[in-house]
């Protein structure tokens, strides 16, 4: 490799290598200038040369390996990491906060589930974002005024198979988002005070409740579904004005003490279910109100008799259970509930079927058609009944015949 050595005036400078020079390092010291004797040429080639090493101070690349990338040289030459957002180099390091969870609970994803551990009371320290929680299975006896605090962000409360016998009335009033309240399997005598009106749906099924006062639902215009079967309610601890401003869906009053058909319920049920009851007979005006009733559900009652025409404000209704009662007839009024799909006859004491008893005369005219009857379990002859009984079902598959074991 040749060189290049600038001198000081006098000197004289060896450059007769200087057209085959590929590097050149130039060593340059203060009050060094450049020898008129050089050519044009080399001259001009050397000035470029020495401009380029004045202009660029930086340091050259130089990776030594595929982790320097994403590094930065400071001002003394070292390497740092370069960080991901400014200001956090330095900074102390920080931890995921600590799940804090009730001993003996599992809390995962917003749920906590402390069933089936002998508690005696609502645990402590349930995380603020809880949305359901499970304390199912306990021995809790009672809800206190604080026990719920902290949780607005509750949907989902289940309560069921304890003891709780007391709520106190602002036990409810920081779940402002409780959606779901399950608190069958206890020993309620009325249904709690000062429910949340985010409430959706209710069960207070298998409790002790005998009264439904005025008012009992009062703001709850979100409500869906209550279901408060197997409770020692009769018909007269309904108070007028009971289900007040209440826009249900579904309603079960099964397993109670009912001798008829409650007249008080919301008028736009979909679904009301009075099942296991002991309802003797079905009056022209029972159902008058209920004109929204797509399924209704009077099977293993004491029914004896359904007066002419109480099933015809029924329009809308698509299934039937009337099973398990002690009818003798079918009811009548059936061809004409044009939506009328399903119905559960079995079970009773339905000795014979006319001709008319499903279908209307009138062949064209506008008429229910099943895709099911149940007649099973009943004294009627099926093999005496007219084919023609059943013109109007889609599939003589959905006839259910059979002798009664009475």
């Amino acid at each position: 490799m040749s060189y290049i050595r600038f001198a000081s005036p006098g000197q004289n400078l060896n450059i007769s290598h200087f057209q085959h020079t590929l590097e050149i390092p130039v060593l340059l010291n203060k009050g060094l200038c450049l020898a008129a004797m050089f050519p044009s040429n080399a001259l001009l080639l050397v000035l470029g040369v020495v401009h380029l090493l004045f202009s660029v101070s930086a340091l050259p690349f130089d990776q030594g390996s595929f982790l320097d990338f994403g590094m930065d040289a400071n001002e003394e030459g070292l390497t740092m990491m370069r960080d991901v957002e400014d200001g956090s180099a330095g900074g102390a390091i920080s931890f995921p906060e600590e799940i804090v969870c009730p001993f003996a609970c599992i809390c995962f994803n917003m749920v906590v589930q402390c069933s089936d551990l002998n508690l005696h009371y609502i645990p402590r320290e349930i995380p603020h974002d809880t949305r359901l929680l499970d304390l199912q299975n306990n021995l809790i006896v009672g809800l206190g005024e604080h026990d719920f605090e902290g949780l607005s962000n509750l949907e989902t409360l289940v309560l069921e198979n304890n003891q709780i016998s007391m709520v106190h009335p602002q036990a409810f009033l920081p779940l402002q988002k409780m959606k779901k309240l399950y608190i069958s399997h206890n020993l309620l005598t009325a249904i709690p005070k000062n429910l949340p009106t985010s409430l959706v749906e209710l069960r207070v099924n298998d409790n002790f409740i005998k009264r439904i006062p005025h008012g009992a639902f009062a703001g709850l215009d979100k409500m869906n579904s209550i279901e408060m079967g197997r409770n020692p309610i009769q018909n007269s601890g309904f108070a007028h004005g009971a289900f007040y401003g209440l826009t249900l869906n579904y309603l079960r009053i099964s397993e109670a003490k009912l001798t008829a058909v409650p007249k008080d319920l919301p008028d736009n049920l979909h679904e009301l279910h009075l099942d296991y009851n002991q309802i003797k007979a079905i009056e022209l005006y029972d159902l008058s109100r209920y004109t929204s009733l797509i399924r209704l559900g009077l099977g293993y009652n004491k029914i004896l008799t359904i007066d002419h025409g109480s099933l015809a404000y029924l329009y809308n209704l698509r299934e039937l259970h009337l099973d398990n009662n002690r009818l003798s007839q079918v009811p009548t009024g059936l061809p004409y509930m044009t939506q009328l799909q399903v119905v559960h006859l079995h079970s009773n004491n339905i000795s014979e079927i006319g001709l008319n008893a499903f279908c209307l005369d009138n062949v064209g005219a506008h008429q229910a058609v099943y895709s099911g009857i149940s007649l099973f379990s009943n004294p009627v002859k099926y093999w005496e009944v007219d084919p023609n009984a059943f013109r109007c079902i889609r599939n003589q598959i959905g006839i259910q015949f059979g002798n009664a074991s009475k």
